[in-house]
């Protein structure tokens, strides 16, 4: 399996950067709320320090929406949305100890993180322009086609496994209790994103470890290594 960038979405925006990384052995993955809470602890003192929109990593976020002519405060990427909502409630519902994690390290780095069930995508994964005849499954259990132009994670099967780009992911490849293998992917466009995606790396390799899951193969993706095989 793959995944990668088209050629278009480098041309847009070439201060984009992304980890990608493998995970198996979901099936055993364990709650660790002591990890949890140190996580909480990072996004208070985030949270503490700057309003979601002055922070760097989300500001530049709501640059490439606009440069997408997608309204910024209408179309929130996935970190900004979890952090508006951490601030006002002080709590995430709990989905399945995978996703609580990255969840919270999504906030810690105001990062968004997208994770998809390999057994639910066809071959691999490109972020590309739809051509809109892809489909979209929504929780709801409906079934939408993305616009022509509109980014989205797109597989072999012309599956949308999200909607504008890192805004919504798709039902189709949400992690389940029966998922046993995953992809993970963090997107940002900042100015330090290479560093500080290769900080979350870090977090992730001892992180997993705790939640009793195996990290597989990972890699920092660039515009000149744009390609992660698994």
């Amino acid at each position: 399996m793959y995944f990668t960038h088209a050629d278009e979405v480098w041309s847009e925006h070439p201060n984009l950067r992304a980890l990608t990384a493998t995970v198996s052995g979901v099936t055993s993955a364990t709650a660790d709320t002591a990890q949890l809470g140190r996580l909480a602890e990072r996004v208070e003192l985030r949270q503490n320090g700057a309003a979601e929109a002055d922070m760097p990593e989300i500001a530049a976020w709501r640059e490439a929406f606009s440069r997408m002519s997608l309204k910024p405060t209408q179309y929130r990427c996935a970190s900004e949305a979890l952090l508006r909502r951490y601030r006002k409630e002080k709590n995430l519902p709990s989905l399945h100890p995978l996703v609580d994690y990255l969840n919270h390290v999504s906030m810690a780095y105001a990062i968004p993180i997208a994770v998809f069930d390999t057994d639910r995508i066809c071959d691999g994964i490109t972020v590309r322009p739809a051509t809109g005849t892809e489909t979209y499954e929504t929780f709801q259990g409906s079934v939408e086609n993305p616009g022509p132009g509109e980014v989205v994670f797109a597989d072999d099967d012309e599956n949308a496994h999200s909607r504008r780009w890192t805004f919504r992911q798709s039902a189709r490849s949400a992690v389940s209790k029966a998922s046993q293998s995953v992809l993970i992917v963090a997107e940002a466009h900042h100015v330090s994103a290479a560093r500080d995606l290769a900080e979350m790396e870090t977090e992730l390799k001892a992180g997993l470890a705790t939640l009793g899951v195996a990290l597989g193969a990972s890699t920092i993706l660039s515009e000149s290594h744009r390609r992660l095989e698994f």
